[in-house]
């Protein structure tokens, strides 16, 4: 019988598997981009190289489906996704207007901001939503996301595994970031952005989606939402109040009505992974999110 290692790259009893299975994520994933957008270089080359103004839930779709398969696909899965992202990330260049010059997407300089601040996020937001989780724990996140960083071509023994380094790190990269015009461009997009064709009929509820959107940026470090200066502060408890809201309304929804917000390739890849699962002896009854039970995995 295969190892549940061969099933799932980040098996239900690693802490990935508790936050990246959990509600919280879409506000994670979206604030992780506001503050990607801070690093100049980073979000000249999303602006340069991206349909982001246009469709600005494609980057979050394509990031969805890139953690989930690094997360719950098949090592094969999550293979074959990293060697995709690396080529598209090996041919694509970018100018820098300020000293003009030329920039590989892949620097391995800008993929490690782009990790830390998407890992960072995820992983406040979720605690702070009402994850429990331990300091140990959160160290334990960080560690296994090495192996994530390895999938964009970075070398695991140079990502912050733990939440000291992850500290470390983003305190020493903060004096290279700054607000550019395509940053705030972008934190607008995300907190108001325009409606790809295929959704332009749901053009007269979009007022309901700013709170969400603001939601996302309220969710970034205070040091990142000063240095934008968008909205008005609010009380960090209200902030902490409306995550955990939100978080609970979500975990209302039934697996397979949460997942039509994936793109129909990331349903699939989540499909198999029930399929695998099950024929592992996982008690697949409560879905993906029912594996963070202990009680549902086989007995060995």
């Amino acid at each position: 019988m295969a190892s549940i290692e061969d099933i799932v790259v980040q098996p239900p009893h690693t802490v990935t598997w508790l936050v990246h299975i959990d509600r919280s994520m879409w506000i994670g994933g979206v604030s992780g981009l506001m503050l990607q957008a801070l690093h100049p270089l980073a979000m000249r080359g999303v602006w340069q190289n991206s349909d982001f103004r246009r469709d600005p839930f494609g980057r979050l779709h394509r990031t969805a489906d890139f953690v989930g398969r690094v997360t719950f696909g098949s090592p094969a899965e999550a293979d074959e996704i990293g060697r995709r992202v690396r080529g598209i990330h090996r041919r694509l260049r970018f100018d820098d207007p300020g000293t003009g010059r030329i920039h590989r997407v892949d620097d391995p300089e800008l993929l490690l901001w782009v990790h830390c601040a998407e890992v960072s996020s995820y992983l406040s937001v979720a605690r702070r939503a009402g994850l429990g989780l331990s300091d140990r724990q959160a160290d334990r996140y960080l560690a296994e996301q090495r192996r994530s960083a390895t999938y964009v071509g970075l070398h695991a023994e140079d990502v912050p595994g733990s939440v000291a380094e992850l500290d470390d790190y983003l305190a020493s990269t903060r004096p290279l970031l700054r607000v550019t015009p395509e940053a705030v461009s972008a934190v607008r997009f995300l907190m108001w952005p325009r409606l790809p064709a295929g959704l332009r009929a749901l053009t007269p509820g979009k007022p309901a989606y700013f709170p969400f959107g603001a939601l996302c940026y309220y969710a970034l470090p205070g040091w990142a939402r000063r240095m934008y200066g968008v909205l008005p502060e609010v009380p960090p408890g209200a902030v902490t109040a409306a995550l955990r809201a939100f978080r609970l309304v979500m975990d209302t929804l039934p697996e397979h009505v949460h997942d039509r917000a994936f793109m129909p390739a990331t349903r699939a890849m989540l499909a198999a992974s029930r399929e695998r699962l099950g024929a592992a002896g996982y008690d697949m009854a409560g879905g993906l999110r029912g594996l963070t039970d202990p009680r549902r995995w086989p007995s060995r």
